[in-house]
């Protein structure tokens, strides 16, 4: 009976705007962030329930073959000859798979930009017709152990960096990254982007090959730890990580490099482009997440990627299967001239780095990446709490000053992410909706709900 006399105090786990008539009435009420599950079909959470003694396992099975990982960056190659299964006539995307007609503009205006690289178109009309012709093969870049930033095009003569997981035999390439603005990634095929993926063929990489080579190996996990520490989350800042690669390999380029103006000029452009270091942050990730694949009855997620059409997860227990929805339009600070409805939806493999436990999972190390959306060092660090609640345990290198360096929420458990209903979350760059415009922003998001509920229901029947 004593609650009767009592102050009246409300806990609300329905919509926020219920609290309205209860606050206008000077009752005390706190709002539950309540998310109701992804699926409706709860038998599958049933039957996930009964098998949690078995998911457990196998996930604590495929988080030790990610966490003991060791990515080092141990050469570079031609696309031709050390990615698996690359052609001449077949051109990699980043996310999952998607045909010409349902390619989005920047992927569409990238492919373009690489055939008339390649010397097999002259002009963009004459690539676009190539490239909807039929005679170009499409495969996305995660099913041939790639990955690629933003459109994530790699085609058969570009150089690219193979990082090895030296705790087993798997590898990971990407190409090199070409700075800020009207650049290939961002579906701009100018002739200044042309030009300038040559000069990365031609003196860029060749430079960088020759000094990795002579230093033998580059230890990439490492270099991550120190780069959270200095302020980044490698997804979207990047200064401090290119900045300890630049440490490593400048003295390497001057002993090897015969001509100290093209080391300069080398040095200069790794200098200059503080995301130099993403490509090789995905990669690292790439090949850290592929040790944790083929583990049976495992939820663990090895791969969320973006083509810019769709958004895809794959699951370690669930082999090569995409699961897949509609891609959303990031929450972003614009450049100036831009809003969002200039914007294309999310797009890109750099999610890798988030399925790794860095990116948008880490950015409590990063909060000055929210001040893209207007968003507050407090809400930095909210987001990676969140993150916690729908990962299968924690970093053991990789970890946050801030947070008594605890490690970050690594191993995606699609399991727990349809039964809270939250969802990862991701840092990334936006790109313009036509081809040949380039970048026009960065921001934030939650990836989109339906590709997690799909690939819980699955693996929930399976299991």
């Amino acid at each position: 009976m004593g609650l009767f006399d009592s102050e009246l105090k409300v806990v609300n786990i329905g919509l926020e705007s219920f609290r309205q008539g209860l606050s206008d009435s000077g009752v005390k009420s706190v709002q539950a962030q309540f998310k109701p599950p992804l699926s409706t079909e709860t038998a599958l959470f049933t039957k996930a329930a009964k098998a949690s003694a078995r998911i457990d396992k196998a996930n604590r099975k495929a988080l030790e073959r990610i966490l003991n990982a060791k990515p080092a960056l141990v050469g570079m190659g031609v696309a031709i000859d050390v990615i698996p299964g690359m052609k001449r006539d077949l051109i990699l995307h980043a996310g999952p798979p998607v045909t010409w007609e349902r390619m989005c503009g920047p992927m569409r205006g990238g492919i373009m930009a690489a055939l008339m690289y390649e010397g097999m178109a002259k002009t963009p009309e004459e690539a676009g017709r190539l490239a909807a012709s039929g005679k170009i093969r499409y495969a996305p870049c995660h099913e041939h152990g790639a990955v690629g930033p933003m459109a994530g095009i790699i085609s058969a003569s570009m150089p690219v960096f193979i990082v090895k997981n030296e705790a087993g035999s798997n590898c990971a390439y990407a190409t090199q990254n070409e700075g800020l603005g009207k650049v290939l990634r961002y579906g701009a095929y100018s002739p200044e982007v042309i030009e300038r993926l040559k000069w990365m063929e031609k003196v860029l990489y060749p430079t960088l090959k020759a000094a990795i080579e002579s230093l033998g190996r580059v230890d990439l996990k490492s270099m991550v730890a120190q780069a959270l520490h200095m302020g980044d989350e490698v997804h979207n800042r990047n200064r401090a990580g290119t900045s300890l690669l630049y440490r490593a390999i400048a003295p390497a380029v001057i002993k090897t490099c015969p001509d100290p103006e093209r080391a300069a000029k080398v040095l200069e452009f790794v200098n200059g482009n503080d995301h130099f270091f993403l490509n090789l942050s995905m990669a690292l990730s790439k090949a850290s997440l592929d040790a944790g694949r083929g583990v049976k009855d495992s939820s663990v997620v090895v791969v969320m990627a973006r083509n810019g059409t769709d958004f895809g997860v794959q699951l370690s227990g669930t082999g090569g299967r995409w699961f897949t929805g509609p891609a959303e339009v990031p929450d972003a600070l614009y450049f100036p001239g831009y809003t969002k409805a200039d914007a294309n939806p999310d797009i890109g493999d750099s999610a890798i780095t988030e399925t790794n436990g860095l990116g948008g999972f880490a950015i409590a190390a990063a909060p000055a990446i929210v001040q893209f959306v207007g968003g507050s060092a407090a809400d930095a660090v909210n987001y990676t709490m969140a993150m916690y609640g729908i990962t299968a345990g924690e970093n053991n290198i990789y970890k946050i000053p801030y947070l008594n360096f605890r490690g970050t929420p690594t191993g995606i458990d699609v399991v727990k992410v349809a039964k809270t209903g939250i969802l990862p979350f991701i840092d990334t760059g936006v790109a313009h909706k036509d081809p040949g415009v380039g970048q026009v922003g960065a921001g934030v998001l939650s990836a989109p709900a339906e590709p997690f509920r799909k690939a819980f229901e699955a693996f929930a029947k399976g299991v």
